[in-house]
């Protein structure tokens, strides 16, 4: 870890290097009145909107929507098999991904028929009648339990340990997007009805955590968090079901989940704060959580080691060097698709370069950066991957 200094208050770097737009927006953060401490900066780190994806940020009493980020809990869940990785041959893990291809819609699908939830409904019932998640709703319960597009993924692992490991990726969906989108923007007004004009230019407006609105957007967060979650144990559901299919009698060993993309009430340095980690996930002292690679590199079940200086948090990923368009404009698919030989994939046009591994850091790389922040439990090695 390494401290910039000349900012209102540090930025303390676990990245060997970030992007200049990046860490333009950190000193942006650094530089708010209502950030607390330090900024953490994560390996991973590259621009997002207003806070740079990779980070943490600490407040006291504001909530900053576009810290959080508008795929509100986006994260991660999986599952050890007691299946031996030596036995998967290829045409088994084809056979295995097409059903869940078939069973679990992607991008812009969505199931032809709702899934209820009643803790979903019973927490839409507790929010005010004309809020965001009440007029999703019956959108959403379609969408639950689906994957969606961009960095979600559907993935299949020979892990070090010797066993078959299952891993997702997804968000919130439709519901999150609007939620997020919604209160960034009733944030921009309140700030510029108050003068606070480079909060909106960095944009980074806040919500007084006890004003109504702000009162309004924890709520409506802390749905989406929980819709996030039951969404990915649906689709982890079904693809249990689909490799049981191919491969009766397959256990479950153990189980990991971990979040990204939210804010929550922690204790740290003494204080009570709100902690913002987008696209960054916790590293609290022995639990487990998951650092996802590209498609075609490796991913990691690693332990939380706690260290304070990062709010105990690490990585939620490798991090992109590459912008969708560019990638669709630069790379060559001949030679991505070269990268992914022996993996089962769903990277078959120009389009789909958006993804490849070289749009990606060097996980490994990523991996070593963060060495005081966790450490590895178990290498996953990519069998098979569907992107969404």
């Amino acid at each position: 870890m390494k401290a910039i200094t000349t900012e209102r208050i540090p930025i303390k770097m676990w990245a060997e290097s970030i992007e200049d737009s990046a860490m333009q927006q950190a000193k942006n953060l650094a530089n708010m009145p209502y950030s607390y401490r330090h900024i953490a900066i994560m390996p991973d780190s590259h621009a997002g909107y207003g806070m740079p994806i990779g980070a943490v940020l600490a407040t006291q009493d504001v909530i900053i929507p576009n810290a959080v980020g508008v795929d509100i809990n986006c994260g991660m869940i999986a599952v050890k098999t007691d299946l031996k990785a030596d036995v998967m041959k290829y045409h088994i893990v084809e056979d295995i991904m097409k059903r869940v291809e078939r069973d679990i819609p992607v991008g812009f699908s969505q199931h032809k028929e709702k899934r209820e939830n009643n803790v979903l409904e019973q927490m839409k019932d507790n929010l005010n009648d004309n809020s965001i998640v009440n007029a999703e709703y019956e959108k959403s319960m379609y969408q639950l339990g689906t994957l969606g597009g961009g960095n979600h993924f559907i993935e299949m692992d020979a892990g070090s340990d010797g066993y078959v490991w299952l891993m997702l990726h997804s968000g919130s969906r439709g519901i999150g997007n609007k939620v997020g989108t919604f209160y960034n923007k009733m944030a921009i007004a309140d700030n510029e009805e108050h003068y606070l004009k480079n909060t909106v230019d960095a944009e980074l407006p806040f919500l007084l955590e006890k004003s109504p609105i702000g009162i309004n957007y924890i709520m409506e967060m802390q749905y989406c968090v929980v819709y996030a979650n039951i969404s990915r144990g649906l689709m982890m559901q079904d693809f249990i079901k689909d490799f049981q299919e191919v491969i009766p009698g397959t256990k479950i060993l153990d189980l990991v989940r971990i979040d990204h993309n939210f804010v929550e009430r922690e204790g740290h340095f003494g204080k009570s704060l709100w902690i913002h980690r987008k696209g960054a996930v916790p590293a609290f002292p022995g639990i487990k959580g998951i650092i996802a690679g590209s498609q075609g590199t490796s991913s990691y079940i690693v332990e939380g080691k706690g260290n304070k200086e990062s709010f105990m948090t690490c990585s939620h990923g490798a991090g992109r060097v590459m912008g969708r368009k560019e990638a669709v404009r630069k790379l060559n698919l001949s030679e991505e698709q070269e990268k992914m030989k022996g993996i089962y994939n769903n990277m078959n046009s120009q389009q789909a370069l958006d993804e490849a591994p070289s749009c990606y850091k060097d996980i490994d790389q990523v991996m070593q950066q963060q060495e005081d922040l966790v450490d590895i439990l178990v290498k996953l090695t990519p069998l098979g991957v569907v992107k969404g």
